[in-house]
Formats: C-alpha cells, structure tokens, sequence
C-alpha cells in the first residue's frame, strides 16, 4: 500500500531522541533477532484493543458499531509490503507525536499511570509500551507508514519516516477509510523480502504471538480472504474444567515439536506477591536434545501473553526435558532477554515453578507408579543432575530417584524402599558405580555383600559417579562405595550364621600378601586381605580418601586428571588359587603370581594391563613352568 499526502500541507518534526542510536541498540542489545518486530507491532495493535476496551466501559459510544477487537496482518510480495492493521483505541495527531516521536515515553506507560490514579476496579491488560517496541520495525523498513483514527474522532492522521531523524505527520486522506485503529505499513528493505512469505509470518506469529487477547487473520495477498491464525484465546488462561486431553496434547505438540503424547502436564495459576501461570508438560518420549552439551532449557516465558524468549531458563537445567510456557504480567514486555536473566522476578517465579514441578512428579510417583516409572526410566538419569547441582532440593530428588539394585531383579527401587529393607547392624547404604549393568553384577566387590544378603544400589548413568561420591546421606544414612576403603562388614548379620564367621588367615598367605605389597608398591597403595571377596582370588579398590574409582576413570578419560591415585589391591585369603600360590611360587615365579594377580584385577575392573607385553611374558612363564611340572 501507498499512501499519497500533499506535502505542502505535511509537518516536519525531528525526533527528541538519537533514533540511529536506539536502532543500534536494537539490534545489538535489546533483540536476538529481527522477527521481534512483528512481535512488538501485534503486541501494540493488542494494546489499542484492549485500552479501547477499557474505555468503552465508561463510553459506550467508542465502540457502538459493535465491532469485535481483531488484528489483520496483509501481505504484499510484489509492492515488498506488510501490513499490521487493528480497529483499536487509535491515536490522534497529539498522539502520534507523543508516543511515536518521542522515543522511551509511552503511551501506554501513561494510560497505565491514569487507571492507577483513578483506581479503577477493571484493570485493562496492556502489552508492551508503544514506541519503544515501535521501532524495531525499522531493522526491516526503509520507511514505515502509520496511519491511525482515534475512536470518537472524525480526523485520521498520517505518521511516516524512514527513521533517519526526523518524520512528517498530516492528515491522512479519505481513501485510508479508518472508522477507528491504527493501520502500520513497513515498506520492507531487501534483505526482509521473506517478511512477505505467508509461510514465514504465519509461523513467527504462531510462535511469538498466538496468544494475545485478539483474534490475528492473515491475508496473504490482494483480494484473498483473511484466514484465522489465532483465536485470541490463549489455553493456559482457560479453566483446567474446560480444557481435554486431547487440547492438552494439541497444544504439548504445538510448543514442543514432537508427535507423542506427554506423560503429565502441570498447569496452575500462582497469586500472590508475583502472579504468573504456568503450563507444563513432561513428553512421553526424550527429546533429540536431551543430552546436548549446552543442556538448555525449552520452557517458553510470555508476558500478558506475548512469547518474550524460550531461553530464559526457566526451570534448572536437571528439568531441561519439560517442555511448556510461563506467562506473567511483572514483566515489562520490552526488557531485553539479558536483563530478563537478572530479573529478581525471574528469580522468584522460577523458583516457584520448579517447586510445583516436582511436587506433582512426586504427587504422580504416589498416585500413579507404573505412569512415574516411565517418566523415571525416560528422564532420571538428568534428574539425578539436580541431586548433584541443587542443594536446596536435594533431598525431595533423592526421595524421587529410583534404582536398580542387588535385590530389585528387573525392577527399580527407592531409597526408602533400601532403608526400610536394610539388615541389622547396616549403617550405610551401598552402592557400586559403572557403565555397564551386566558388569555391575560380576564385580568381585559384591561378593561379602551378598554374602551377607547386603543390598547394593547398582548406579549406571555417567552422573552417578558425580553425585553419589560427595558425602551423601538419606534418612540419616550414608552412602558408601563398595569400591572404596575398608569393607567392614562384621557388624551386619548376615542371613546364614556361616557368613559372621571371620576365617583365620594361613601364615603363608600372610607372607605372601606382605611380598606383594613389597613388590608392587609402584602401582598400588597397599595389598591387603580382603574382608569383601568370597570367591574372586583379588581386586581393586579406591583408598579411604582417594576419589571413586568410576569417578576416576570418567576424570581421566575428559583430560580433568593428568595422574591417577593408586588403588588397593585386596587378596582373598580363602581363594584356593591364592592358596597354592603362597605355598608353592618362590623367586621370580612369586613376583610374575603378584603382578599376575594384580593385572587379574585390572582385567575385573573394566581395564586391561598396565603392560599388555609384560602380562603377555609373565603368562607365558607361568603356562611353560606348569607345562613342565606335568611332564
């Protein structure tokens, strides 16, 4: 659209603030990107809408021609052309000029102060602050066009510059037809030529404006008709009462972009000190991103209904798998995202919906446990992130987390489940730390425990060897490596009488364990008789103070640890091939049995010898000297 205006009959103004200085912060501080434009211009045409509202309750007569609010976006690909058009409260010639030619004053910053002044009862919802947001249109017009009509005057006027400085007002010829609204048309620069794509600016007001108050129709050229982009009803503000199932998962799969069905949502409204309401949803499925490096959070923030960023991290990163949106109205709608991050309010509602998130996990782990089991098999394994990162609520996540376990066979066990079922004497809870679940169960390290009937958590995710290690407890209750330090486990009974029975140590083992400690005190912290093997001849574990051996193996294999701390080798002295080689090995068939047993261990835990060719040797020897003996 052109508009043509006498110019002779046309005022001239400069702007009252630097505008070359505001576009620049615009582009550089304010937004992230150039489809905020579109954004802010819905957001103002939402704005007269809704102060139009407003004032038609007190004069009836602004609005007799019983027009209901609406915004019409048109697009022209040929004249490079878009148009954002509202039948709200309009603006006079003293408007425009106050709220378009003076930059950081508003007004609907003004309307807001007038209602508070009078006290009205009746708070009209106000988006945004027109003149601010206004000028983003600029990062994509040479020159906007703003025609507008007060409701209940009989002049429209036209607003126009390329926002170099200065602008022309006038009044807007009898063709612009305006019974009441502001008409805003962007003559786009080339590099904004996709802003006429129906495609591009039907999805960009979907994503970034589907939920203002008024309904948005789109024309997507001359003489085609207007097609609904949306109702003017945002979901989360409907009563839970009136919203399906099938609405809520419409609308999971609109902000999330999967095709599954979630798992549970969690919508509520919160009063008080900060007001703000929150839907969200837990997917049935991991999304793609799940364990991407950045771990960023898709929650969606929108004040009074207008998409502000998905990047305000909203909820902690351990919760980055919960997809949904948070609207508030103590937000100014023109913050830039970097000050969002610092927002006290943000601070708070995050605070509050991360509370009421985890609250309704655990409200479904005690309602619904075969629907928690799946949220827990699909997403635990970052939860348990928050057991680590999040001091506050560590606690509430360790009651949530679920294990396998030496006794739960192909189930998963709580930690209150562990504590209930704990044998007499126990007072730790034990676990074991790996990749593999498979070869959790094989380790030699379980062999005392499940000799005395001793549960182990059995913990394979990569976070496991992060939080468990760092001094833990649960109802009073320590958690405890069984791969690390002394295993004493005399205290607990054990389910056959057998079990309590320590056995004597031959003096020959004793001799021999006292040699390898000797032998082998390059490699390892100490040889030492095992009080946790009971079939297994050796194997390693972490000393007292020494990090988790998993742990160890993660820290050194991300370069975090240039040397590693030397484990204890634990000698089974009941072992009948530990036996034989203490009474029987002397010289160097006695150092080739030490460093034999010693790569044994390595082999059990996971590793390969230190020295492949020196293991390799030392074999040889032995299976020559055995051959030997027989002939």
């Amino acid at each position: 659209m052109t508009t043509t205006v006498d110019a002779s009959k046309s005022e001239q103004h400069a702007f009252e603030a630097d505008v070359s200085r505001l576009l620049h912060m615009m582009v550089h501080s304010v937004y992230s990107d150039k489809n905020v434009f579109l954004r802010e211009l819905i957001s103002n045409a939402a704005d007269a809408c809704e102060k139009l509202r407003y004032e038609s309750i007190s004069n009836g007569g602004l609005v007799s021609d019983g027009e209901p609010a609406r915004i019409l976006i048109s697009l022209n690909e040929e004249a490079r052309t878009l148009i954002v058009d509202d039948n709200g409260i309009g603006m006079s010639r003293e408007d425009m000029i106050d709220a378009l030619g003076t930059i950081a004053r508003s007004g609907t910053r003004l309307f807001l102060e007038r209602i508070e002044a009078a006290k009205a009862g009746d708070k009209a919802e106000l988006i945004g602050q027109f003149g601010v947001g206004f000028y983003s249109s600029f990062m994509v017009a040479d020159r906007v066009d703003v025609v507008s009509r007060r409701a209940g005057q009989a002049e429209a006027w036209l607003w126009s510059s390329d926002g170099q400085g200065s602008y022309t007002i006038a009044q807007a010829p009898e063709t612009e037809g305006l019974t009441r609204g502001t008409r805003v048309v962007l003559h786009l620069n080339e590099d904004a030529r996709t802003y006429t794509s129906k495609w591009t600016v039907e999805k960009i007001i979907r994503d970034q404006s589907g939920h203002v108050p008024v309904p948005i129709k789109l024309i997507e050229k001359d003489g085609a008709d207007p097609v609904s982009v949306a109702d003017g009803v945002a979901l989360w503000t409907r009563p839970k009462s009136e919203i399906s199932k099938e609405d809520y998962a419409d609308f999971y799969r609109g902000i999330s972009g999967q095709y599954d069905d979630p798992l549970m949502n969690v919508h509520f409204r919160a009063e008080g000190r900060h007001e703000y309401t929150t839907l969200a949803f837990v997917p049935g499925s991991q999304p793609f991103d799940l364990f991407d490096a950045d771990r960023a959070g898709r929650m969606k923030l929108y004040v009074k209904r207008v998409f502000i960023t998905d990047d305000a991290e909203l909820l902690p990163r351990y919760l980055r798998f919960v997809r949904g949106v948070v609207d508030t109205s103590d937000l100014p709608l023109n913050i830039s995202r970097e000050m969002i991050q610092q927002s006290p309010v943000l601070t708070a509602i995050r605070k509050g919906v991360t509370g009421r998130i985890l609250t309704a996990i655990e409200t479904l782990a005690d309602s619904d446990p075969e629907a928690f089991d799946k949220v827990w098999g699909l997403f635990g394994a970052v939860l348990k992130e928050g057991i680590y990162d999040d001091h506050e609520r560590r606690e509430q996540l360790l009651k949530l987390a679920r294990f396998r376990t030496t006794a739960s066979g192909d189930g998963m066990r709580s930690l209150a489940d562990y504590v209930k079922d704990m044998k007499p004497g126990q007072t730790a809870i034990y676990y074991i730390t790996g990749t593999n679940l498979d070869q959790l169960q094989a380790s030699p390290q379980l062999e005392g425990f499940r000799a005395k009937g001793i549960e182990v958590l059995l913990l394979t995710d990569v976070v496991d060897s992060f939080w468990a290690p760092t001094g833990q407890t649960f109802e009073g209750k320590a958690l405890d490596s069984v791969t690390q330090g002394l295993a004493d486990l005399d205290a607990v009974a054990g389910e056959d009488a057998s079990t309590d029975e320590k056995p004597e140590t031959s003096e020959a083992v004793a001799e021999f364990v006292a040699f390898a400690r000797e032998a082998l005190k390059d490699e390892v912290a100490d040889v030492r008789i095992s009080s946790r093997l009971t079939q297994s001849a050796v194997c390693l574990v972490a000393p007292e103070n020494g990090p988790d051996r998993q742990l160890e193996k993660i820290l050194k294999s991300a370069g975090r640890l240039q040397t590693a701390s030397k484990p204890v080798l634990e000698i089974n002295a009941q072992s009948e091939l530990v036996k034989q080689i203490s009474g029987r090995s002397e010289g160097a068939a006695r150092e080739d049995a030490a460093w034999l047993l010693l790569d044994e261990a390595r082999i059990l835990d996971g590793d390969k010898p230190a020295n492949p060719r020196a293991f390799a040797e030392r074999l040889s020897r032995l299976f020559a000297t055995a051959l030997a003996v027989e002939r």
